[in-house]
């Protein structure tokens, strides 16, 4: 397994610059698998949305289909928590993906109650506290 850095994983997606984006498609569109880590995935979904001004559903359907490519393997939570996170943060208003990746990412560690400021992390299928 290969692995991936955020600015590989963004050139891949917006396809420019043409060069760095036609190498960065070699490695993801190649035979090896490539380990994408959970930060990552992350960074990329705030570069694409402030950097590139996607709209935050059209880059939940981007990570969902990232994700699901056979040769992917996320790094720091298991694929299936992360989609299934995904897929909840698309069903929520304003589509909270680092808030659904935390969630995720506590119950799978099993550090639960999650403790929060944030009234709405419950939606995330997780039990919460506030501190």
């Amino acid at each position: 397994m290969i692995g991936l850095d955020t600015s590989v994983v963004v050139r891949y997606l917006v396809g420019t610059p043409a060069g760095q984006a036609r190498r960065a498609a070699a490695l993801i569109d190649g035979a090896d698998e490539v380990g994408l880590p959970v930060v990552a995935l992350l960074e990329t979904e705030h570069i694409l949305r402030t950097q590139y001004g996607v709209a935050r559903a059209d880059v939940l359907a981007t990570l969902i289909e990232l994700v699901t490519r056979a040769n992917v393997t996320i790094i720091g939570l298991p694929k299936a928590d992360l989609l299934e996170a995904l897929v909840r943060a698309r069903s929520l208003p304003g589509g909270p993906i680092a808030d659904a990746i935390i969630a995720a990412t506590a119950r799978w560690a099993g550090a639960l109650p999650l403790y929060t400021f944030d009234e709405d992390l419950h939606r995330h299928g997780v039990p919460v506290a506030t501190p």
